[in-house]
């Protein structure tokens, strides 16, 4: 039931016009990937407020999706958690950097890890997302890390799983970060093909159009990022052929999703 009010809030908010939303709100902490808990409080009282002596529609679905997130937290099961794990300890000797020794703790966890029932990660410890922001993410991680290992450096970053279809070198899926700008999916799927109709690239959610066209182009050379233009995971980036063929009619499109590899792909490395 909470599941369903959230994806039904998600997608109120995300079918407003950019401008509706503007002139409405003018706040988009409730979007935020990257907003903390601290944010979304102020937020939804600062809405609740507004709900005293007005009710616009955009209201109601803003503060029912602070209220989810604040409850439920941001994570999912397969979503996606980039962690990297420093040693502390001080450079090893040389017997240690030889060739085929088994990897320490840190270098086991310098991975991408895949959210389970839960939700959870499974580490050497089990790490609860349950009700975690993507602001919590990596403080929670570290406290858990730091039970088994000792003062551990520990950076984590969730990853949105989006795709790259259509006239590109390496159609896929892409696991990255919110803040890579849009132009990085092109380098991930290997650029656009020379039957590539640019000026028809169009970003899809679940077979609705959120961007197209000269804005969508526009916002792509301004540097624009991901979270930027309110990507969510499973979203489609898709680059039409201009050979007029029929690439994305259901059948079609639905052999090319299913000969596609879920690619993980990190457009920028944790320090």
């Amino acid at each position: 039931m909470h599941r369903t009010l959230l994806i039904a809030s998600l997608t109120a908010l995300a079918l407003v016009p950019a401008s509706g939303r503007a002139q409405g709100s003018g706040d988009e902490t409730a979007r935020r990937l990257q907003a903390t808990r601290a944010e979304l409080e102020a937020r939804r009282d600062a809405l609740r407020e507004m709900a005293r002596t007005s009710r616009p529609d955009w209201l109601a679905a803003e503060t029912t999706l602070i209220v989810l997130r604040l409850d439920q937290g941001d994570f999912r099961v397969g979503d996606r958690v980039l962690l990297n794990v420093q040693d502390p300890a001080p450079l090893r000797g040389p017997a240690d950097r030889l060739v085929g020794t088994v990897k320490s703790e840190e270098e086991q966890l310098s991975d991408t890890f895949t959210v389970g029932t839960g939700p959870e990660l499974l580490l050497p410890v089990v790490v609860s997302l349950k009700g975690a922001l993507r602001s919590e993410l990596q403080p929670i991680v570290a406290r858990e890390i730091a039970r088994f290992i000792r003062d551990p450096v520990v950076h984590a970053r969730a990853l949105l799983s989006v795709g790259v279809t259509g006239e590109v070198a390496r159609p896929g899926y892409y696991a990255v970060p919110g803040d890579a700008v849009v132009a990085m999916l092109f380098t991930a799927a290997g650029g656009p093909t020379k039957d590539a109709e640019m000026k028809k690239l169009k970003l899809e959610r679940a077979g609705k159009t959120l961007w197209e066209g000269d804005e969508f182009r526009r916002a792509i050379a301004e540097g624009r990022t991901l979270e930027d233009l309110r990507v969510q995971a499973g979203d489609q980036l898709i680059v039409p052929s201009n050979k007029h063929s029929d690439l994305f009619s259901p059948i079609r499109f639905i052999a090319v999703l299913l000969s596609i590899p879920v690619t993980i792909y990190t457009l920028t490395h944790l320090k």
